[in-house]
């Protein structure tokens, strides 16, 4: 049977054999699982228990439980399983979902053509998912997954550069921006002064200039954080020293790997991997 792991509002599709629903405190019987329970949901699943056809009770069932609109379409997103970004937006209809189950692409609904599109099938440029999720009301889905390429038909990363604040702020500016999370408004403005070094320097360079230009510098100021990172552990400090010091070691970190041009997303690829892989077998794995 389809297996639905609810956390709060999404809910994420699994299939368990033995004719079960499974959540993360046991199986129960389909007529009991409810919309709303809660339990933990993992990041992602790289592989289903079993293959799922578009004709499958399964699938038949998960699409019975969406609440589609009166044109037979639910909004969906796609969405980067790595670094959270949003992709793009589209819509479904039973047979979009039921082939993105199957195929593993995300494929949508075109009004325009009245018919199924996959994501890439021109440009190449697929969304390989990982997951599928469920808002709480059922009538909205995330394709959670990877690109092979930009997921924008201008060639941009995501379709979202555009912010309505700059927009407002002066309507005349045509820079465009990606909707960045945090972690990779840090890595964009690393890889901006990266790339500055190249001009000629007029003033004082940056502190991130200076770790870009000095090895030794930067390799000193990752271990001199990462001490004083163990060391609120082991002198009992507060939470509010831990974040502070851990995001020092995650700053530095991060201007290594825009030296070595290596993307946080690369890492967390790496992350990803690991999760169905113990500890031990990882480092068994690791070449001498």
């Amino acid at each position: 049977m389809v297996a639905f792991m609810y956390s709060h509002s999404l809910q994420s599709v699994k299939v368990c054999s033995g004719g079960q629903l499974v959540s993360s405190r046991g199986e129960y019987p389909t007529r009991i699982l409810r919309k709303n329970t809660p339990c933990v949901v993992s990041a992602c699943i790289p592989k289903l228990h079993k293959d799922l056809s578009l004709q499958s009770p399964e699938v038949g069932m998960l699409l019975d439980s969406v609440k589609w609109d009166d044109k037979g379409l639910a909004v969906a997103i796609a969405q980067n399983v790595d670094t959270g970004a949003i992709l793009m937006q589209g819509f479904v209809n039973r047979g979009a979902l039921a082939t993105a189950i199957s195929s593993r692409k995300a494929t949508f609904y075109s009004r325009s053509r009245s018919q199924l599109w996959t994501k890439g099938e021109t440009s190449l440029n697929f969304i390989n998912i990982h997951d599928i999720f469920l808002d709480c009301d059922r009538d909205s889905i995330i394709y959670l997954g990877t690109p092979d390429g930009p997921s924008c038909h201008t060639g941009a990363e995501t379709c979202y550069y555009t912010s309505a604040f700059d927009f407002l702020k002066n309507s005349q500016d045509g820079e465009s921006k990606m909707a960045l999370t945090t972690l990779y408004s840090l890595e964009s403005t690393i890889s901006q002064r990266k790339a500055e070094l190249a001009d000629p320097q007029i003033g004082k360079p940056s502190w991130t200039k200076r770790l870009l230009t000095d090895d030794k510098l930067l390799c000193s100021k990752i271990r001199e954080e990462a001490d004083e990172l163990c060391r609120t552990l082991e002198e009992k400090e507060d939470k509010l020293r831990t974040a502070s010091e851990m995001a020092d070691v995650l700053y530095h970190a991060m201007v290594l790997l825009g030296l070595r041009d290596v993307k946080a997303e690369e890492v967390l690829q790496v992350l990803r991997q690991r999760f169905s892989q113990s500890g031990v077998e990882e480092k068994e794995s690791r070449k001498p």
